[in-house]
């Protein structure tokens, strides 16, 4: 019994580290979305009309949203990488409703958080009659967006709201030509990229106040 003792220890140890490690993955991961301007609201423009929808992620099988910091992390996921909804999957369940991921697509990372009673701490409880102690766990997995898979039905692949009317204002055109740059629209991302010496904006419609796009 007393040999079991140092491997039950360690791996408990390990567990742990390993759960820290997770935490702090996830942290600076939305860190870094914080500091990029990648989150829905920091942005002049509306997501809605671009991009993801701002509401809350959900799982496209099982129509259920997801919570806790999970809803950051798929937020500055759809942001990032442009996704048209915030419907998720998991490869398994993609398979079950009939589709599959494309191959060489990159999945997003969220994580489980829960906590069980170890039948040791049950078996314990049972003899002290004290009440049986649970054991937190987080767990990472993968989700994909319904636009990485094929084959899915066509109810789960939504697109972007339609864009309204552009409101433009000939003088702002007039000087945005008049520079000679080459200015790119779409996307749901504002930046100027200096290595290619190319300006992209998302489309004016997208802007609250569409004086923003100028």
């Amino acid at each position: 019994m007393g040999a079991r003792t140092p491997k039950s220890g360690a791996r408990a140890k390990a567990g742990g580290a390993k759960r820290r490690d997770l935490y702090q993955e996830v942290t600076d991961r939305i860190i870094a979305q914080l500091e990029a301007g990648t989150v829905p609201w920091v942005q002049p423009w509306d997501g809605k009309k671009v991009g993801p929808t701002v509401g809350l992620p959900r799982n496209a099988s099982t129509a259920k949203s997801y919570s806790g910091m999970n809803i950051l992390l798929l937020w500055g996921t759809a942001f990032e990488r442009g996704f048209p909804s915030l419907d998720f999957l998991t490869f398994k369940q993609a398979l079950a409703l009939g589709g599959a991921v494309r191959k060489g697509e990159r999945g997003s990372t969220v994580v489980y958080a829960d906590r069980f009673t170890p039948e040791s701490e049950k078996e314990k409880a049972r003899e002290s009659g004290e009440a049986a102690r649970e054991v937190a766990f987080l767990k990472r997995y993968t989700l994909f967006h319904v636009s990485q898979c094929e084959g899915l039905p066509e109810n789960l692949l939504t697109g972007g709201a339609p864009l309204p009317e552009r409101q433009t204002i000939p003088r702002a055109e007039a000087v945005i030509a008049g520079t000679g740059a080459d200015f790119r629209i779409g996307g749901e991302r504002a930046y100027y990229a200096p290595g290619p010496d190319f300006i992209q904006v998302p489309p004016q419609p997208a802007f609250r106040e569409q004086i923003n796009y100028y």
